[in-house]
């Protein structure tokens, strides 16, 4: 298959998706596929792609059975900086802990929206 197959990519999207069901791989696949809208640069789409990139991680910890705290959960809800919520996400694909996740000393990502 080709990067221009769009057809074929799409059959292959939507079939992936029916066969995730109602699973939690299956909610993380929707925001996997999500259109990227990345060109809307205002305040409140940076915003609204912080909250859902929040939300992405919340379900990743989730997921994988991280637990997090009321004030992990404030923080992570909290940070509306893109870069740093990409990074957690990173992070937490292999973390125990959401220690793990914000890192070594912890100062990363403390920017409130």
């Amino acid at each position: 298959m080709s990067a221009d197959d769009e057809d074929t990519a799409t059959t292959f999207i939507e079939l992936t998706e029916q066969g995730l069901g109602t699973t939690q791989a299956a909610e993380l696949w929707r925001h996997l596929m999500a259109v990227d809208l990345s060109f809307f640069q205002s305040q409140t789409a940076q915003q609204l792609r912080a909250e859902g990139r929040a939300k992405d991680l919340l379900l990743l910890l989730g997921h994988r059975g991280v637990e997090v705290s009321e004030r992990d959960r404030e923080r992570i809800v909290g940070c509306g900086d893109p870069d740093v919520l990409g990074l957690w996400f990173r992070n937490a694909l292999t973390a125990t802990s959401t220690a793990e996740v914000f890192g070594a000393g912890g100062e990363v990502g403390t920017a409130e929206r």
